[in-house]
């Protein structure tokens, strides 16, 4: 479990800390600005999310994959517990109530699958192109995935498709069958954008449908695009360098009327305090994160270091890519929080757990053949 021995402490990366500690305070800040009696939570959630990182970090990732199939049972287990005792927000059931918080079981899917795949791919190393194997791996991502897209999170669920699509690709799936993949999925895909505009359609529920609809359409929408219209005008209104040293009383400021600004939509509060300037800053952040990740998986001791690494580095800019889209408005509104600055502890727990499991990766030096 804790083989102090293997690692080189070295290469402890203590600047991605340092950035993710940072991008976690100005989180602090931002939901200050929007509700200032819930950032204290988001405080001890710093203190205690870099506690499980250390402590994560010092754990052999190895001894973490050792359960793959037991943390893939409990991960089901608690999504299977959110169809049937969940907590309904927003009309969205992703939650448990644990009495001193309340768990979103999605945030942890993202680790808990990284991890799956990783350990299931290099196990099978040598069947990654059979067909069979690949139908079964397709299998195990959907049984999740469809769970927590019935919770009527699609955001998610597209995070982990293209988390799971990057892990096998870089498993070392053949371009003999990416290809024909990607001849007939393309106009596929183009079909079920088509299908899922329609009054027939059963994919989507109609909650889904209509967010779809408004980025379309968005004057047949006014009431759907309420959020995100409003999100715009904040964060054009920060401008170059942002209000925060404008003589504009906070309760003036655009954000305020939008709904959801502390968590989801916790950008455009950015954009509308920070400007143009700050928000590229935050970007910076999680571009530096992202590549620390990547940069993990090229030194990975091991294929499955490399593997997970890569898996986690996706997660992150996917979510970011999504949110960010969401709240600019070139995607549909589709509630997902912005690592490390929404408000959130399973969230940022989840996030956290991620660094722990990237910066033992890194600890560990590559073995030297012989």
């Amino acid at each position: 479990m804790f083989k102090f021995k293997n690692y080189d402490f070295k290469r402890y990366n203590i600047s991605l800390l340092i950035v993710v500690t940072m991008l976690i305070s100005i989180g602090v800040f931002l939901i200050k600005q929007v509700k200032p009696d819930d950032y204290k939570k988001q405080i001890i959630g710093l203190i205690g999310g870099l506690a499980i990182a250390l402590i994560v970090s010092l754990i052999d990732y190895h001894f973490i994959c050792k359960f793959y199939i037991v943390l893939y049972l409990i991960n089901l287990v608690l999504l299977v517990l959110v169809k049937l005792i969940g907590v309904n927000h927003h009309n969205a059931q992703r939650w448990l109530d644990l009495e001193f918080f309340e768990l979103q079981p999605s945030e942890l899917t993202k680790i808990i699958l990284i991890v799956f795949f990783a350990k299931l791919f290099v196990i099978f190393e040598h069947r990654i192109n059979n067909a069979i194997f690949l139908l079964i791996a397709i299998i195990l991502m959907a049984i999740p995935t469809y769970l927590i897209l019935t919770q009527t999170d699609l955001s998610t669920s597209i995070v982990l498709l293209a988390v799971f699509v990057m892990l096998i690709f870089a498993a070392g799936l053949s371009w003999k069958i990416i290809l024909p993949i990607i001849i007939v999925g393309i106009p596929l895909t183009f079909g079920l954008f088509w299908y899922i505009q329609q009054d027939y359609q059963v994919i989507l529920s109609d909650n889904q449908q209509q967010r779809i609809l408004s980025i379309l359409n968005p004057e047949d929408y006014p009431g759907t695009m309420y959020q995100q219209d409003n999100s715009i005008q904040a964060i054009g209104s920060g401008q170059l360098v942002g209000k925060r040293f404008a003589d504009e009383a906070v309760s003036l400021r655009g954000y305020r009327h939008v709904p959801i600004a502390e968590s989801d939509f916790i950008f455009s509060v950015a954009g509308e305090e920070f400007g143009f300037i700050g928000s590229m800053l935050i970007l910076s952040l999680f571009a530096f994160i992202i590549y620390k990740c990547l940069s993990t998986a090229r030194r990975a001791p091991d294929r499955m270091g490399m593997l997970i690494a890569i898996g986690i580095a996706s997660m992150f800019a996917f979510q970011v890519f999504v949110n960010i889209g969401v709240v600019t408005s070139i995607l549909p509104n589709t509630g997902i929080p912005l690592p490390f600055l929404s408000q959130g502890l399973s969230s940022l727990i989840s996030s956290m757990i991620a660094i722990g499991i990237i910066l033992n990766i890194r600890l560990q030096p590559k073995k030297t053949k012989r």
